[in-house]
């Protein structure tokens, strides 16, 4: 993926001023995925997959959209891919056994998968700020770690929301929604 991503930048819609070498690297991206179906000897069952992900699909070059025969669009999560994000980034901290995690999942309407894992650290950073706040650093290292590490609050998921911001906004949408309409194959 990290080397996808990259090239990916390299490969954004040619132009005039776009470097030499840059123009020699994607030329050479594409020749080699041109390529990569065709050199298989090992018989008809082996084959090569690209799988790529990229949240600028608009600044794809268009002979590599032409190359990714599958172009799909991933919405943001929806209630049980939020209450499923939740259970991941909280599956090793310590939580109240009260806390709703579908109430929470509700109110994360609009966050992305990232944004999700934002505020579940933010929130289970709050214990921990509100145990140091105003104490000098040779206070907080004599602090032990139990009372350090207390279990994430329904509250610490409020003030988490009051800081962490969707990322993702209703006009971003629409301009993934109109790409997929236009370029989208599933």
């Amino acid at each position: 993926k990290q080397w996808y991503q990259r090239r990916v930048a390299i490969t954004a819609g040619g132009s005039d001023s776009e470097h030499e070498a840059s123009r020699r690297v994607k030329s050479e991206l594409l020749i080699q995925m041109d390529g990569v179906g065709a050199c298989t000897t090992d018989g008809p069952t082996k084959s090569v997959i690209v799988l790529a992900a990229t949240n600028f699909p608009w600044d794809i070059d268009e002979a590599l959209r032409r190359r990714l025969e599958k172009r799909i669009y991933i919405p943001l999560p929806c209630p049980e891919g939020r209450k499923s994000l939740l259970d991941i980034n909280l599956k090793q901290l310590p939580i109240e056994a009260d806390i709703d995690k579908d109430k929470i999942a509700d109110g994360l309407i609009g966050y992305s998968g990232a944004d999700i894992t934002n505020v579940c650290r933010d929130a289970s950073m709050m214990s921990m700020r509100r145990r140091i706040q105003g104490l000098t650093p040779e206070q907080i290292k004599a602090i032990p770690k139990d009372e350090l590490n207390m279990p994430i609050t329904a509250q610490d998921f409020q003030e988490a929301l009051a800081k962490v911001s969707k990322s993702v906004s209703e006009e971003d949408i629409e301009k993934y929604v109109k790409w997929m309409d236009e370029f989208g194959a599933v």
